[in-house]
């Protein structure tokens, strides 16, 4: 029988502050594409400052007093979830970010941390969607219709296949990002994102 091993919804009472001295540390990944953006800290103050406003808020251990992040710089957090890890002395906190996260104007405190790339092109197609850039492929397929981005996608599919069976890795690796690419603009077109699709995956995988 399948063991379910999804945890509970978020429960502030279950943590453990005391292992800490009253702080806890928190891990805050891009809710898109799950890069890890910054470590800090939080006491009860700052998480419950950080449920109640929707910014992330940290307590800042050298200022001694919570401090939420962007309160200067306007580089907010904007808080998607927290999650407590398995010991509950943990929080993993899916943010918005606006803006640089680290105060060297990166993205990211740590240089070289990973992220999902489709996540980010789809996070990028969106972008596209909204401001429509003249000089945009992109934006030429959005203008173009439904139809015309569903036509594409087929035709793209339709080359995948052909690489696939008559052709080299090259051409196949190639056809496969151009169907990537289209399906991601299709499903911004109908107002889904990759992020949809992947959650009807995930619903799949789940055990039952």
């Amino acid at each position: 029988m399948a063991t379910d091993n999804r945890r509970p919804a978020f429960d502030a009472t279950r943590l453990d502050w005391d292992k800490g001295n009253g702080l806890l540390p928190v891990i805050v990944q891009h809710a898109a594409t799950l890069r890890v953006l910054v470590l800090g800290y939080m006491n009860r103050e700052a998480l419950q400052a950080t449920l109640a406003g929707g910014r992330v808020t940290f307590f800042s251990r050298s200022k001694q007093r919570l401090w939420t992040k962007g309160e200067s710089s306007g580089h907010v957090l904007e808080l998607v979830s927290v999650e407590a890890d398995c010991d509950d002395d943990t929080l993993l906190v899916l943010a918005r970010p606006h803006g640089p996260t680290c105060h060297l104007q990166r993205a990211s405190c740590f240089l070289s941390a990973p992220s999902a790339f489709l996540s980010e092109l789809d996070a990028l197609v969106a972008q596209r969607e909204r401001e429509r850039p003249a000089d945009s492929y992109t934006t030429r397929l959005f203008e173009a219709g439904v139809r015309r981005v569903a036509q594409k996608v087929g035709e793209e599919g339709v080359e995948t296949a052909l690489a696939a069976v008559a052709q080299d890795e090259t051409a196949l690796l190639g056809e496969s990002a151009d169907l990537l690419y289209h399906l991601i603009v299709l499903l911004r077109a109908r107002g889904l994102s990759l992020a949809n699709a992947v959650d009807v995956l995930r619903e799949r995988h789940a055990p039952r």
